[in-house]
């Protein structure tokens, strides 16, 4: 859905038009974009699109938990696989990697 001008907010504004807005929102489909110091802030979407929202985001991960796990089995079937100690070695060097640190 494309925001139009008219569904970008300040939060200064959205405080004192909050039901307004919702209702927008929930009868029209209008979803709102709220704004703090010109920058986006946060959205008002209707609660029934971000329950399908959350959904989509669910079966995204589960058919990546399954590509992850059908690369898995054509490396196998391929003979692509490491020992134990092949294993045990590239753990190691992995868990001795430094670690960049966070921002």
């Amino acid at each position: 859905m494309t925001l139009r001008a008219k569904d970008v907010v300040p939060i200064s504004e959205a405080r004192s038009r909050l039901t307004e807005l919702a209702e927008d929102v929930v009868g029209h489909g209008n979803e709102k974009l709220l704004t703090k110091n010109g920058a986006s802030y946060v959205a008002l979407v209707d609660a029934r699109k971000l329950d399908y929202y959350h959904a989509l985001e669910a079966e995204h991960a589960g058919l990546v938990l399954v590509q992850g796990a059908l690369e898995g089995l054509e490396d196998l079937a391929a003979g692509r696989m490491l020992d134990e100690a092949e294993l045990d070695e590239a753990l190691s060097i992995a868990s001795t990697r430094p670690r960049k640190k966070k921002a």
